[in-house]
């Protein structure tokens, strides 16, 4: 697997964990940064074919969140706070410091774009702009939730439960859970997922750890994060930065929700977005658009 010959492997050990990442080489003086957050089931090889594209005109940083992928996978204490977005935003802001960078763009994709909102939120002048892909915010989509959110995004509500129940159910046959949520969400199958990096996010999800994380990432969604949102609001912290919002339009969120107006309510700045014709699953599906979506917002700041 070459796709990332043309940037350096890194290990960073920030804020209690341990964080996998493929950087760019060289200093990132010379170019804007750009930090690329995956999401669930995935690691940051999600993003391979974007970075292909990407990759002369931006310094790019591509972790593993801690608890996916080759980044550390501690156990959750009770309050789920490990993996709080807040903890796992930290992670990505002492990254951005060793590497000694100052103010950086950030894009996530599902569980990334969750950490990215609320980097946006915790660290206003670290994030010089944002965009989210295929979500609208946390705290909305819960109190949104009917019978048709649960049947389509039921995992919100099955990894929520209390250990061990979600994790020793889905150890029972990790690979082809693995399989299902590749290919759910719109997606029509997993076809947009490359053998190589299908085989990838197969080890990752079975090393030892990672199903235990991954239902603390939800769980810490479902209790912490929540907090953390309401306070947010309640003392009036937007997004302050310009905003990108990209959503499939063959997925939920755009059949259940408003994104953009979600979206703008959180925002003090401009925000921008357009429904790309793709399930969930949005960069691998449409690397060549999403990265065309991707240069031209984060090129311009």
């Amino acid at each position: 697997m070459h796709w990332f010959d043309a940037f350096e492997t890194r290990h960073f050990e920030v804020n209690g964990a341990n964080i996998f990442a493929q950087v760019s080489p060289g200093l990132a003086a010379d170019r804007p940064v750009l930090l690329l957050l995956h999401g669930f089931p995935q690691t940051h090889v999600m993003w391979h074919r974007v970075a292909q594209l990407l990759h002369k005109d931006f310094y790019l940083v591509m972790p593993d969140l801690r608890g996916y992928g080759d980044s550390s996978k501690a156990s959750g204490p009770p309050d789920h706070s490990s993996y709080s977005k807040r903890t796992m935003a930290q992670d990505m802001v002492d990254v951005m410091d060793v590497l000694g960078v100052k103010t950086f763009g950030v894009c996530g994709h599902d569980r990334g774009g969750r950490v990215a909102h609320r980097m946006a939120v915790d660290h206003p002048t670290r994030v010089s702009a944002l965009c989210v892909i295929d979500i609208a915010p946390t705290l909305d989509m819960y109190a949104a939730t009917n019978f048709e959110f649960a049947q389509a995004y039921y995992h919100w509500f099955h990894l929520t439960q209390p250990e061990p129940l979600p994790e020793t159910m889905i150890a029972g046959n990790a690979i082809a859970y693995l399989h299902h949520k590749l290919g759910g969400w719109g997606s029509g199958g997993a076809g947009h997922v490359e053998p190589a990096a299908l085989a990838e996010y197969e080890r990752c999800f079975l090393k030892p750890g990672t199903i235990h994380a991954v239902c603390e990432d939800y769980r810490a969604a479902a209790s912490i994060d929540l907090e953390h949102d309401r306070a947010s609001r309640a003392h009036g912290k937007k997004i302050v930065c310009n905003t990108l919002v990209l959503w499939g339009s063959k997925g939920v969120v755009n059949r259940l929700f408003k994104p953009m107006s979600l979206w703008q309510t959180q925002c003090a700045a401009h925000v921008t977005g357009q429904a790309m014709p793709a399930g969930h699953f949005i960069p691998e599906e449409l690397p060549a658009e999403t990265a065309a979506a991707l240069n031209s917002f984060f090129s311009a700041r």
